[in-house]
């Protein structure tokens, strides 16, 4: 069995009478992908934020390996290894996809003391940065001003920056948003790829990537879990084909 490296117990978030996210409980075990699925306002974005740290809990708790990081920030979270993706690109447009990745690197291994270093001349931060555009297929596009990409390669890139900052749990919201199928195959291989050395919770509203690469899939009906399992149980659950996925498996 997998090590589960990220937790929520009974996690909640209100606004007012508004019930969000309502006790919902979920692992994220190392080397698989997680992909919690659900109608616009199921709470899925919520649940990322919850667990990002971008968002307190009204209730319950978010464990981090052993460590309880339920007050955590959002910075700790992130320099612990929690790296998160958006539903909308949320890249540097006037830099390079290589000062992109460089940026990110630096966020998460920051320097203070050494203030005439430039960016350039920190090794660190370079190395991160090259692994994820290698990492990510975006190598050749290193120099590229992140304007001219594509939207499937911006939505890489969010991904590269993401690993440039060493994060152990993955948080991606969407990534394949917006995307051709040419350009959503290509995040699918990256996905798989990644599954190696991460946990990765996937939210997407594309079911037949959901199907292509999840291990286990979580689903949300109005803020509340109806079901979680693998695959081939969500599929064949009664309650989710009412409730979300009707006739089209």
């Amino acid at each position: 069995m997998n090590e589960i490296w990220l937790r929520a117990q009974n996690v909640s978030r209100h606004f007012c009478a508004l019930r969000a996210v309502e006790n919902v409980s979920l692992d994220l075990a190392c080397h698989e992908i997680h992909a919690v699925i659900g109608t616009n306002g199921a709470g899925k974005s919520t649940l990322i934020n919850l667990l990002s740290g971008e968002l307190p809990v009204s209730a319950g708790r978010v464990l981090l390996g052993e460590r309880d990081i339920t007050a955590a920030s959002q910075p700790q979270r992130a320099r612990w290894g929690i790296g998160r993706s958006y539903q909308r690109n949320n890249v540097f447009l006037p830099l390079t996809v290589f000062e992109n990745c460089r940026l990110a690197a630096q966020m998460s291994a920051q320097k203070p003391w050494h203030i005439w270093e430039t960016a350039e001349h920190c090794r660190l931060s370079t190395e991160r940065a090259e692994e994820a555009l290698e990492r990510t297929g975006l190598t050749d596009a290193a120099r590229t001003v992140a304007a001219g990409l594509s939207h499937g390669q911006k939505r890489q890139l969010e991904v590269a920056m993401c690993l440039a900052t060493k994060p152990s749990v993955l948080l991606l919201d969407e990534p394949l948003a917006g995307m051709g199928p040419e350009e959503s195959e290509r995040m699918l291989e990256l996905l798989r790829n990644l599954r190696h050395g991460h946990a990765i919770l996937l939210v997407e509203h594309d079911m037949d990537a959901v199907f292509a690469v999840a291990d286990r899939i979580t689903v949300m009906v109005n803020g509340s879990v109806i079901a979680s399992g693998a695959p081939a149980e969500v599929r064949d659950n009664e309650e989710v084909q009412r409730a979300y996925l009707g006739e089209q498996v």
